[in-house]
């Protein structure tokens, strides 16, 4: 029975032996030159071919054994029966062993060195931008020295006046019961001082809070209008209580003839929230004492102080017969330990410190507007430099007193401000 389309019969197929036919029964076996048949076997000279008269084909598990009249050779293996036709793929398809590392492919160190140097880099550089603009929004550059009137001439090196203000803003009444800072209305400065950063080392000069000043002529912050001199003397920080921050830098240049660069200030929240956010403060205290009105009460020796002992520590002038000339001492030591302990490896290269402790510096920093991160940083890493020797600390050169304020030595004031102008190192020594 023939199922071929009309046209296609048998017979003009031709000899299409191994191609498949419609005949009923299959196609004769031939004898194929590679296949070799051993003596009796069924379909050879002997008998017929088993399986219906088709020869059993090979084995090829110890290789194709080729023919010489075919080109062959004896124990050529193809390949064919472990699967390495291209000689790639390892054994079975695949595995793992001393056996198998023939088969895997070698890394490329080189390359990848390379690409995770450059993944390194790329993630570091974005941090860092993102970081610097994250942290320069955060400034409140509120303080315009643009409306400072009659200043001296710029010097060598850069001056910082940094203050610390008695400000309760951010202060829950619990907060100030706590802190023991009562509830005065108004900001008053606590603490004054000028950093002075050149290539000669850093110096820190405190001015005390008590110091004996003139209120020189004066353009008002806000109002804009001129204050003519009139000779009043009074203490400093009533400078910065009448026309603030403005009016504390005319009042500090026209006194002292040195030219203020840039200004930061801090209140009481944002400075026990930075020594908090740090970890706390190590400091070495060489007497012991109490004060009811700032809270403090400490024993001599080497001791970690929280946000609130700290505050209490640069507060506390009740507790000395020279008040105002230790607590000036005891601030610049403080913050001088304060900014070590934030350049630390372990705050520095820690975000889980760095970012806190930068949060809250920031958000409780007022500064000039022109103000600039690596001004601060500057400044941050020079009270370092005077905390661990490579720097000075002083008080302002105090000669007596008149009214309960302090007087400055007009002598050793002239010399020591020659030398910061001029940015010499100083050789003046003070109170």
């Amino acid at each position: 029975m023939n199922d071929w389309p009309e046209g296609y019969p048998d017979a003009s197929r031709g000899n299409r032996y191994g191609r498949g036919s419609t005949n009923a029964q299959p196609d004769g076996a031939r004898v194929m030159r590679q296949v070799r048949r051993t003596p009796g076997t069924p379909g050879g000279p002997q008998g017929a071919p088993p399986y219906g008269g088709v020869p059993q084909q090979p084995s090829y598990q110890d290789g194709y054994q080729g023919d010489p009249g075919y080109g062959g050779h004896e124990g050529y293996d193809s390949g064919y029966n472990t699967g390495q036709v291209y000689g790639g793929a390892p054994p079975n398809g695949g595995g793992s062993g001393p056996e198998y590392e023939q088969y895997r492919p070698r890394p490329n160190w080189r390359r990848r060195i390379k690409w995770t140097v450059i993944t390194l880099v790329t993630v570091l550089v974005v941090t860092s931008v993102a970081t610097y603009f994250w942290a320069d929004s955060k400034l409140h550059r509120d303080v315009d020295l643009s409306k400072v009137i009659d200043r001296p001439a710029a010097g060598a090196g850069t001056n910082y006046l940094i203050v610390g203000s008695d400000s309760r803003a951010g202060l829950t009444d619990a907060d100030k019961k706590k802190l023991h800072t009562g509830s005065a209305e108004g900001k008053r400065t606590d603490s004054m001082m000028i950093l002075h950063v050149g290539d000669n080392g850093d110096t820190l000069v405190s001015l005390p809070r008590d110091s004996d000043v003139e209120i020189p002529s004066y353009q008002g912050s806000t109002s804009g209008k001129v204050y003519k001199d009139t000779g009043r003397h009074t203490k400093l920080n009533a400078a910065y209580a009448e026309d603030g921050p403005e009016l504390l830098v005319r009042t500090i240049e026209y006194n002292t003839g040195l030219h203020i660069d840039h200004y930061v200030e801090i209140g009481f929240a944002g400075f026990a929230n930075i020594v908090d956010a740090v970890g706390g403060v190590e400091i070495n205290i060489d007497q012991g004492f109490k004060d009811k009105y700032s809270g403090a009460d400490f024993k001599a020796g080497t001791q970690t102080l929280n946000g609130e002992q700290a505050l209490a520590f640069v507060r506390t002038r009740h507790a000395f017969a020279a008040s105002d000339l230790q607590r000036t001492k005891n601030q610049q030591k403080f913050l001088s330990a304060l900014a070590h302990q934030v350049a630390t490896p372990s705050t520095v290269l820690n975000p889980f410190k760095l970012y806190p402790t930068m949060s809250a510096g920031l958000d409780s920093l007022t500064v000039d507007k022109d103000m600039s991160l690596w001004d601060l940083g500057s400044m941050f890493w020079a009270m370092k430099g005077v905390s661990g020797g490579d720097g000075k600390s002083l008080n302002m050169p105090i000669s007596g007193s008149t009214g309960g304020n302090l007087v400055w030595d007009k002598a050793k004031v002239k010399t020591l401000v020659d030398e910061l102008k001029n940015d010499q190192p100083v050789t003046v020594s003070g109170n």
